[in-house]
């Protein structure tokens, strides 16, 4: 189906079918996924989850970048978990596979750029239709979140993390942004935008995450975080 046919199709009355058998039933789909999910990754310990770009490069500083923060993670006793595609996610599976830790990744059906990378643990591979059923994973399995640049998807899952926690939905983690060159410049707009000239925000909503430049800067962070609480992963 086409863009112009979806955009017509979704001002059209549904009919019987559609209703009762499509839609209707779309929600054991669903279920199956969270069910899944659930399963698999409620026996995987203490993790961190590593977002950015499926079009990172290999030769970009970045992917090196992800790579080492997935490496020191997992020397330090945490299972890492990515998107399960290319790029940023790549680098993360590739550094805690490569070190011997557990290696994540929740990929997602698209009609382009997403596959498998070949660094996930065979049975810590999940596929996704929606979306929104894979960030309930993330959020739920994850304490911590790396985030390296990255697009549209990126930026979701990020501002869902501090999202949630803003809200106290979920218990604050820590998130830390790697590449001030990158970052510094939405920051920036969030602090003199939606802080101070619209209040949306709160000042102490600004401590909700780290930027910082390096994989020793970012991974101390989290290890730092748990510290406090004598809390120690116990694979």
């Amino acid at each position: 189906m086409s863009n112009d046919d979806k955009i017509r199709h979704a001002f059209e009355n549904k009919n019987w079918q559609e209703i009762k058998v499509t839609d209707s039933w779309q929600i054991f789909k669903i279920m199956a996924e969270f069910v899944d999910g659930f399963e698999k990754l409620a026996k995987i310990g203490p993790c961190v989850s590593i977002f950015g770009s499926a079009r990172t490069s290999q030769e970009n500083k970045y992917f090196k970048l992800a790579e080492d923060c997935a490496r020191m993670l997992t020397e330090r006793g945490y299972g890492v978990i990515s998107g399960g595609g290319p790029g940023i996610m790549e680098a993360a599976n590739k550094g805690a596979f490569e070190a011997g830790g557990k290696s994540v990744g929740l990929n997602i059906d698209l009609p382009f750029e997403q596959f498998h990378n070949k660094y996930i643990d065979r049975d810590k591979n999940l596929d996704f239709d929606y979306f929104f059923v894979r960030k309930v994973m993330f959020m739920k399995y994850s304490q911590g979140f790396i985030v390296l640049p990255g697009g549209f998807g990126t930026m979701d899952e990020m501002f869902e993390a501090l999202t949630l926690i803003q809200t106290g939905k979920v218990a604050r983690f820590p998130i830390v942004l790697v590449g001030v060159d990158y970052w510094s410049g939405l920051m920036d707009w969030v602090k003199t935008h939606m802080l101070e000239q619209e209040r949306n925000i709160n000042e102490d909503d600004l401590n909700l995450y780290r930027l910082v430049d390096t994989a020793e800067e970012a991974t101390e962070h989290i290890f730092r975080f748990y510290e406090k609480y004598v809390l120690k992963p116990n694979f």
